[in-house]
């Protein structure tokens, strides 16, 4: 890393040093559940959806044994419930046909799975095996370009390139610090940028403060 980049990871290790997972969880099936229901939802409204779902599904071969339509009740405060509650079943059964009901640890296993796409399976590498791997969602896609640390124009050219400038090490780390600065201070709309602390550091700051007439 150039002293750049490695000032920008050090200001948010320290603005974030305690930074993680929202998403409540106490093993690997139940992390992979609640990461296929995130897309499109918050992390709260997940966690209020899997508290009532886990105390009914202990597993994927009671998941795999369900119909997508007994599935859906429990998951109507998540968006793309219908094809959710298909993808966590046909998942599921796969899991249990395929892996002997344990969730894979292997990215392409994981990329293989109904519902299961690079940021899932990347999430569940790193949080619930310890592997590193870096997620793009919609906070690290936005953070990396403003702050040059990627162009691509895709999450996984997005991908690509952090993992090709940042150690595997701090990769975990990286993807929680930039979702909670994509949160708290450079969101899509109305960025924070003059009490950023990478305002120095960022080359799109002094284009969203520029006024527009």
């Amino acid at each position: 890393m150039n002293n750049r980049v490695k000032e920008i990871f050090v200001l948010l290790g320290e603005s974030y040093p305690q930074a993680g997972s929202g998403l409540k969880f106490k093993n690997p099936f139940q992390l992979f559940v609640a990461t296929v229901l995130s897309a499109q939802t918050t992390d709260r409204q997940v966690n209020r959806i899997t508290k009532e779902l886990f105390a009914w599904v202990k597993g994927p071969e009671e998941l795999a044994a369900l119909e997508p339509g007994q599935l859906e009740p429990y998951l109507k405060g998540c968006g793309l419930y219908r094809n959710k509650s298909r993808y966590l079943v046909a998942a599921a059964q796969k899991i249990v046909d395929d892996y002997g009901g344990e969730i894979p640890g292997r990215f392409e296993e994981l990329i293989s799975l109904p519902g299961v796409g690079r940021k899932t399976a990347n999430v569940i590498l790193s949080a619930a095996f310890g592997i590193p791997a870096l997620a793009v969602d919609t906070h690290v896609y936005r953070v990396s370009r403003r702050l040059g640390l990627a162009k691509g124009n895709t999450a996984a050219k997005v991908e690509r390139e952090l993992t090709e400038l940042l150690p595997p090490e701090i990769w975990i780390a990286a993807h929680h610090r930039l979702i909670a600065h994509g949160r708290r201070v450079c969101r899509a709309r109305g960025p924070r940028c003059r009490s950023c602390v990478l305002e120095h550091l960022c080359p799109a700051s002094e284009l969203l403060l520029r006024p527009v007439f």
